[in-house]
């Protein structure tokens, strides 16, 4: 900025500042009420950047101004010069009030992304549990499926077993009537009936412990389900 030799050449490098400020100071205005990004933007940076770079020129000018006002100058130029100085002193802190609600509505925007992101990584972590909970229970379900499935084969198989035992039964014990019969008739044939009696009892026996183990398994099933 070139160093101005006069007090008019002052003045108006003052006003032409102040202008170019009011023009940046009204842009920034604008951006502070449509921000609500949680950083600051390029644009903004640099129009924060300009508008301190624009204050520190008009300082520079107020310092030049009162140094002249020191050096003699009349009430009237005295006045100007205060009022250049107000002008200064307004703008800087209106800048600095814009920039400090500007920071403060980023800072609220960041502490809400903050509060959405942690409430996107609970849903995805109670959605991982409910997940996990349903493929434990379907494979539950599916493990409930085979063992019943299992049980009914081991039952339908007993009760096959035991029906034929139990038919096995009445067919020995037909022919056990019928041997009896004979028995009473033929003397010389006592013999093999008595070994026939013989293995028919153990045959019971057997049937019996069959029979047994058949209905426990049954028993079994039943308390199972």
């Amino acid at each position: 900025m070139e160093v101005p030799s006069s007090w008019d050449a002052l003045r108006k490098q003052a006003r032409k500042l102040e202008a170019q400020l009011d023009e940046q100071m009204n842009s920034y205005r604008k951006l502070v009420s449509a921000n609500v990004s949680t950083k600051a933007d390029t644009t903004g940076s640099d129009l924060e950047s300009w508008i301190e770079r624009l204050l520190k020129q008009l300082q520079q000018v107020n310092s030049q101004m009162q140094a002249w006002v020191s050096s003699g100058g009349s009430e009237m130029v005295s006045h100007t010069l205060t009022r250049h100085q107000e002008i200064l002193q307004d703008l800087t802190q209106e800048f600095y009030r814009l920039r400090s609600s500007l920071i403060a509505k980023q800072e609220h925007a960041s502490l809400l992304e903050d509060f959405k992101e942690f409430d996107r990584t609970r849903l995805d972590l109670e959605q991982g549990v409910d997940s996990e909970q349903h493929a434990l229970l379907k494979e539950r379900a599916s493990i409930s499926r085979s063992t019943g499935h299992v049980n009914d084969t081991v039952v339908s198989q007993a009760q096959a077993t035991l029906g034929a035992l139990v038919f096995q039964r009445s067919t020995f014990g037909g022919i056990n009537s019928k041997l009896g019969n004979v028995s009473s008739r033929l003397p010389t044939v006592n013999n093999i009936l008595s070994a026939i009696k013989r293995k028919k009892s153990m045959d019971s026996i057997i049937l019996s412990l069959v029979a047994a183990v058949c209905t426990f398994l049954i028993f079994i099933y039943w308390l199972s389900k």
